[in-house]
């Protein structure tokens, strides 16, 4: 097995970022916030009103699938070369790097938040139930170098699958979290060790180096959403987006670049009339565009487009595929995919959202824009990869 070095890379920030940071609550911080006005925050009692007392209709999953991603057995892309991203489902894909210099036969390989389970929730007796199978089993992935989480939440930390992928790797995996989640990684029995997880903070960034395989740059970038397992945990961990930098030893010249949303918000919309942020009284977040700026432009990026309604309580923290076509310009991105749908839905979603839904909207929401479908953003099928 390739040994993994990880170094870490100057931070790049945005102009006059306070030496404290915004997000941080305490110093070190013992929580985190969202710190624009972007953000409202929905209150337990409005969860509540809008699952139990708001009128609401429930929508089925189509039995015969119809306008749900098609699932198909992946090959990873294997006869191109380039940035590599294959769909697993949800927010979960595996990204591989260019394959760089002679005789090199892949390159760095990448799972984002990366989940298989059937159902994830606690003990994995409760909570949302997957509609969409995985294209493939754990055991059937090409070698994993490298897992990047973007937050706690279970349907982007699966302890299942990360056992599975740490024990495949016997203890080799290296595991990249916002601050605090490294305790969560440790210390619930997937055989992460301390060692194998390095947090990080907004703006933070590493090399990671794959003997023999590869180099890359993570930075661990902003997200508008929250965070926490259990009830008197919310917010005690960091949420995030990632940047992925390819890294040439070969060549001074930059590397492609992708850009993964993880779960976010992008504007809180306080009616649920409104269907995004155009017409919102709230400022749009500003961090995407900080992203761009610092970042931009992205080769590929990956977008949450489902599980955005109800508007009112769900919009400070989940995009709508309007929103997240508002983020493909902030990041300048040249391509999005559309993820975070046709997997997994919540409690609430069921009642407002047709699970069809997010994808004719993300289409008509591009040709509103004037964006070349399948060009500047599309989708892509479970177990299909994207090549750019």
């Amino acid at each position: 097995m390739p040994a993994t070095t990880v170094g870490r890379l100057p931070a790049q920030r945005p102009l006059d970022y306070p030496a404290i940071p915004p997000h941080h609550v305490g110093n070190p911080p013992t929580s985190f916030i969202n710190p624009w006005p972007s953000y409202s925050h929905a209150s337990l009692g409005q969860l509540a009103k809008a699952k139990w007392f708001t009128p609401k209709n429930f929508y089925p999953v189509p039995k015969d699938r119809v306008g749900l991603p098609k699932v198909r057995k992946p090959d990873f892309g294997s006869e191109r070369n380039g940035l590599k991203a294959t769909w697993i489902g949800h927010a979960s894909f595996l990204i591989e790097t260019s394959t760089s210099g002679a005789g090199k036969e892949r390159g760095v390989t990448i799972l984002l938040d990366p989940v298989w389970s059937d159902r994830v929730g606690p003990f994995g007796i409760v909570g949302p139930v997957r509609f969409s199978p995985p294209p493939c089993e754990i055991e059937e992935l090409p070698e994993v170098d490298v897992v990047c989480i973007s937050h706690d939440h279970y349907d982007h930390l699966d302890s299942e699958t990360l056992r599975k992928l740490t024990a495949r790797r016997s203890g080799k995996l290296r595991f990249f979290c916002g601050l605090g989640v490294k305790a969560v990684l440790t210390g619930l029995g997937m055989g992460i060790k301390d060692e194998q997880v390095t947090e990080m903070d907004w703006w933070d960034g590493v090399r990671v180096e794959v003997e023999d395989v590869g180099s890359v740059e993570l930075v661990c970038t902003p997200a508008q959403h929250r965070s926490g397992r259990v009830p008197w945990g919310f917010q005690g961990t960091l949420w995030c987006s990632w940047v992925v930098k390819e890294v040439s030893a070969e060549s001074e010249a930059e590397g492609k670049k992708l850009f993964f949303a993880g779960d976010t918000g992008y504007c809180h919309v306080p009616t649920d009339d409104l269907p995004s942020h155009h017409s919102a009284p709230h400022p749009p977040c500003p961090a995407f565009s900080e992203v761009g700026s610092l970042y931009g432009p992205f080769d590929l990026a990956l977008l949450p487009i489902g599980c955005f309604q109800p508007r009112s309580t769900l919009s400070g923290v989940h995009s709508s595929p309007e929103d997240s076509i508002a983020i493909h310009k902030n990041i300048r991105s040249k391509k999005s995919i559309g993820m975070h749908y046709g997997t997994f839905r919540g409690g609430l979603s069921q009642h407002f959202e047709p699970v069809t839904e997010p994808a004719a909207r993300w289409r008509s929401a591009a040709a509103k824009e004037g964006l070349e479908w399948d060009k500047e953003v599309g989708l892509c099928d479970i177990g299909e990869t994207v090549v750019v």
